[in-house]
């Protein structure tokens, strides 16, 4: 079953529905003839003796007003031939002058029958269905289906009419015709509408695999699939991610080309400084003071390059198999809320904690509340609170709100805010974030500030 779904797999949209429809096909085939062939045997017959029926009806009628057997034999259908017998005791014989019955197999198989039904008394009425063959007036004449009705008020007479083969089969035939004509029209229409929806689905296919073509080329390209169903969704998809990727490498390039500068800057300060040193010149009046110019340019560079590393460490930790590892979130927040006091004393850091355990390793939570209490202690202005209850953590700072339209790229990567360094830190609380399959959330608080939230 694998193989074949596989081999199916390979098939363009419309070698598939050939295969389709070739499957369908050849399944009605079969289905008509088991099915469908048994259906129609059995209408053929209840129609037959229905035939036969309004036959023996109306001759029963005409026996009724008093007219002879010998004279009713003429009043039948067409296709119709009709016997009379007269059953005396033990003996059965036919009236009239069809002596030419009496010498066919049908013959014993009616009397038979006839005795059979007198003796349980089945009633007036009884119905056969059996293949037989006798040579009366025209030769070859074939019947499948006979009737032995027991005539109203006479007890001892009994009609048999035999229903010729020939208009079975032209019923059989033309009702078979209708039956296969009505088929091939459903079958055609059903194709028709498989194929001009198959058409509708791969235009616009092929539409998006040339838009990925020349996406893929460096091409200018455009997509206008006007459609509400899935395949729209996927078009709109694409334009939408094309767009934010040419954004995020526009914001990338911007970024790369700041960096680039925010380096060169401290590196020229610094070999500048140390070769003035190396001369026995103080840049900064003192030694000291100029050392000291030295020592900030080399901190700020290397938080620029610890920012830089951050991300490629956070991919490496959330690339390990942590599913079932579990950490206590009120200790991450305590070691984390301890390191980061000095960074700004001057703002009060209040803790709400509860013991609660998070899915994931403590090193990635560590970074993740790291860069979201770095983030809270340079835009506030004098107070943090941090609260953590069962699967849900919230910090708080009082600082400015943010705009509604930077609240929803908050996360993305290189979408650095006013007093933001690279645009990395929140895009990396939010991998880590989903990596644990928690959600984080960041809302501007009615009073004043805003606050984080990570929860399930």
């Amino acid at each position: 079953m694998q193989n074949s779904r596989f081999w199916i797999k390979n098939f363009s949209l419309s070698q598939q529905l050939i295969v389709l429809i070739i499957s369908f096909i050849s399944f009605f085939a079969i289905f008509f003839l088991i099915f469908i062939n048994n259906t129609v045997n059995r209408y053929t017959e209840e129609q037959m003796f229905n035939q036969l029926r309004e036959v023996q009806d109306s001759l029963s009628y005409y026996h009724e007003l008093n007219i002879e057997p010998t004279d009713l034999s003429s009043q039948g259908n067409a296709y119709v031939d009709t016997f009379f017998f007269e059953l005396d005791d033990e003996e059965i014989s036919i009236i009239g002058d069809e002596k030419n019955i009496k010498q066919s197999d049908i013959f014993e198989d009616v009397y038979h029958n006839i005795r059979a039904l007198k003796s349980i008394g089945e009633g007036p009425v009884g119905m056969y269905y059996k293949n037989v063959s006798i040579d009366y007036n025209y030769p070859d004449k074939t019947y499948t289906y006979y009737s032995i009705r027991f005539l109203n008020g006479d007890d001892d007479i009994i009609m048999v009419s035999l229903l010729n083969n020939q208009y079975m089969n032209n019923f059989k035939s033309t009702f078979v015709s209708i039956v296969m004509d009505i088929t091939i029209f459903v079958v055609g229409l059903f194709f028709v509408i498989i194929m001009l929806w198959v058409g509708n689905i791969i235009r616009p296919l092929n539409q998006i695999r040339n838009y990925i073509e020349k996406v893929k080329l460096g091409k200018d390209a455009k997509l206008n699939v006007h459609r509400r169903d899935e395949i729209g969704e996927v078009a709109s998809a694409l334009v939408s991610m094309r767009d934010e990727l040419a954004r995020q490498e526009k914001t990338k390039e911007e970024m790369i080309h700041n960096i680039s500068h925010d380096l060169k800057t401290p590196i020229a300060t610094i070999k500048s400084y140390g070769e003035s040193i190396k001369d026995g010149i103080y840049p900064y009046d003192t030694l000291e003071k100029s050392v000291d110019v030295i020592i900030d340019n080399a901190n700020r560079l290397e938080k620029k390059v610890h920012s830089l590393l951050f991300m490629n460490r956070v991919e490496y930790i959330l690339s390990q198999d942590n599913e079932d590892v579990m950490c206590d979130m009120k200790d991450v927040v305590s070691t984390v809320v301890l390191n980061s006091k000095v960074i700004r004393p001057e703002i009060e850091i209040e803790t709400n904690l509860k013991t609660s355990l998070f899915r994931g390793t403590e090193e990635a939570w560590r970074v993740c509340v790291e860069n979201i209490l770095e983030n809270a202690l340079r835009y506030a202005k004098t107070q943090i609170v941090i609260t953590l209850d069962d699967d849900q953590l919230c910090i708080y700072n009082d600082g400015p709100q943010i705009d509604e339209e930077r609240l929803k790229t908050l996360f993305k990567p290189y979408e650095k805010g006013e007093g933001g360094q690279f645009g990395l830190g929140l895009s990396i609380v939010s991998k880590v974030v989903q990596a644990s399959h928690y959600q984080i959330v960041a809302e501007n608080v009615e009073t004043d500030g805003v606050i984080f939230k990570i929860m399930k």
